[in-house]
């Protein structure tokens, strides 16, 4: 396991979900924006489907304003909102990565973070469609956006994503030393307070994230780690 490396300035964060951040990387979110870095958070969809208590048309507003307050946390100001992709039946295909391609140019990072989007976590449990749809439209994307001839109504071309990123990997190699920030980053979580209040059995975010990241940094030297899976493009 390596650093994490810091030549960069700018990243857009791209997930499903409201929360999807919040389960590991946003400690590591804190720590570069404390360090000067420029962060931005796209989501696909608003989570609208993912309270069981709640409709769709309630829940989304709910889990929006709860994903701004969560970025506030770490640092994050610009939080944005894909339209057209429905929560719990997202699918990879050309229109997603045309609307991910439309947003990279849009925003010109140096780095894009996105989530594992392999069938499992390790093998310890099955990721969900939308998580493997978006992570792999994310890595299709990053490439399609510096390339003029594909999407070409969808802004100008922007070829210097130079890293993918993707948290939550079975297959990491790179770790981000959370120190302190491990606390901004189990606030983060917290404030989803609806959406944790909607599982339907009793979760910790302190313990969850703690417990985690602790078994992280046991791998990489450290007290508290994030990790993920670095892609050069």
């Amino acid at each position: 396991m390596e650093p994490f490396p810091d030549d960069w300035s700018r990243a857009l964060c791209i997930v499903a979900h409201p929360d999807d951040l919040e389960y590991g990387a946003a400690g590591a979110v804190a720590r570069w924006t404390a360090a000067g870095k420029q962060v931005v958070y796209l989501l696909v969809t608003r989570g609208e489907a993912g309270i069981d208590g709640m409709t769709p048309a309630e829940a989304g507003p709910v889990r929006e304003a709860e994903e701004r307050a969560s970025a506030a946390v770490v640092g994050v100001e610009a939080v944005e909102f894909l339209d057209g992709h429905v929560d719990g039946v997202v699918e990879y295909g050309l229109p997603l990565r045309r609307d991910l391609a439309a947003v990279i140019r849009r925003h010109q990072p140096d780095l894009v973070v996105s989530t594992n989007y392999r069938e499992t976590w390790g093998g310890r449990s099955f990721n969900m469609a939308d998580h493997r749809h978006v992570g792999l439209a994310v890595v299709d994307a990053s490439r399609d956006a510096g390339n003029r001839w594909i999407f070409s109504d969808a802004g100008e071309p922007w070829g210097a994503v130079r890293r993918i990123a993707l948290s939550g990997s079975p297959q990491a190699t790179h770790f981000v030393d959370l120190g302190d920030a491990l606390e901004l980053g189990i606030a983060s979580l917290r404030e989803h307070a609806a959406y944790i209040a909607g599982l339907g059995y009793a979760f910790d975010p302190d313990a969850f994230l703690r417990g985690a990241a602790r078994t992280a940094g046991e791998l990489c030297g450290c007290e508290y780690a994030a990790t993920f899976e670095l892609y050069e493009l």
